[in-house]
Order: C-alpha cells, then sequence, then structure tokens
C-alpha cells in the first residue's frame, strides 16, 4: 500500500489540483459555464481521495508542520477569507443576471409571461398542461405551477423552452 500512495497520490493531487485552478479560473472569468461547472465540482470531490493518500502519506510532515504558527496563521487567513462567501449576503442568489432574469421570469403569472412564447395566457396553460403541470389559474406564477404540479421550476423551465408536440 505504501508503495501506492507514493507512487500516485502527489500526481493525482497535482493533476486533479491543476484541473480544479483551470476549471475554477474559468467559472470566475463566467468562460464556458456550461462545460467547467460540473467539470469543477465532480473533479473537486475527486480530489479528496488522493488528498486523503496524500496526506497520510506525509503525514510526518504535516504534524511538523502543526507544531509551528506559519500552518496555524495560514488555517486561520483561509478560514477567514472564506467565511465573508458562507454568510448569505440577503441579496438573493447571486451568480450570472441571466439567472436572476430566468428567476424574475418563473416568478411571472402564465398570462403575463405568455407573450415571449408567442402565445396567449390559455395558450401557454395549455402547452403546460400538455407537458404534465397542474395549472389551476391562469394568473399564478410559474414558480406556484411548478410546486402545485409537485416538480422542480427547472422542469417547467424545460417545458416551457420545449418546441411544440407535432
Amino acid at each position: 500500500m505504501n508503495a501506492v500512495l507514493s507512487r500516485y497520490a502527489t500526481p493525482f493531487i497535482t493533476g486533479l489540483f491543476l484541473v480544479s485552478l483551470v476549471s475554477g479560473v474559468a467559472l470566475f472569468f463566467h468562460v464556458g459555464q456550461a462545460s467547467f461547472h460540473e467539470m469543477h465540482e465532480v473533479l473537486s470531490m475527486v480530489l479528496i481521495a488522493p488528498f486523503v493518500l496524500h496526506a497520510w502519506k506525509n503525514w510526518r510532515s504535516i504534524a511538523n508542520y502543526l507544531k509551528r504558527a506559519p500552518m496555524w496563521i495560514g488555517l486561520a487567513v483561509s478560514l477567514a477569507v472564506a467565511v465573508p462567501f458562507a454568510i448569505p449576503s440577503g441579496g438573493g442568489r447571486s451568480g450570472p443576471p441571466q439567472f436572476a432574469l430566468a428567476m424574475k421570469v418563473m416568478q411571472g403569472s402564465v398570462t403575463d409571461v405568455a407573450p415571449i412564447f408567442g402565445t396567449d395566457g390559455a395558450g401557454l396553460a395549455a402547452k403546460l398542461t400538455a407537458a404534465g403541470f397542474t395549472v389551476a389559474d391562469p394568473s399564478e406564477s410559474l414558480t406556484a405551477v411548478a410546486e402545485g404540479s409537485g416538480a422542480s421550476v427547472e422542469a417547467l423551465a424545460a417545458a416551457l423552452v420545449a418546441p411544440p408536440a407535432q
């Protein structure tokens, strides 16, 4: 087992860190969101395994670092800069403006949103009903239609943009 740790832990840490670095920078600059988002999330989780192997392999060195102030200072500063990102700002969901726009559209009523899709309230209600949603009243919001149908807002959005049934 020690030979496997020595041979693969550090190379996998390096490779997955580089993938995480590149995808993280791309996400920060809003480049290739669709390509990099899932890659960044999943491979960052995969990075945990080689990190644990690397820490196991180098535990003596890590223990020595933990006896000195620079490690504790580095950990404290890292925690201090991370905490503000974890505290809700009260400004609602952050992210690209198209997400905020989509959420605003989903808060609109079936009747109000229908012209965006080239139809009226009754037509959009019929399309949603045909897709399996329950539209009790065209004046209810799209979010309420999704919730009332036991579906996600994402599923309702997919139904809205789906081509008409032939």
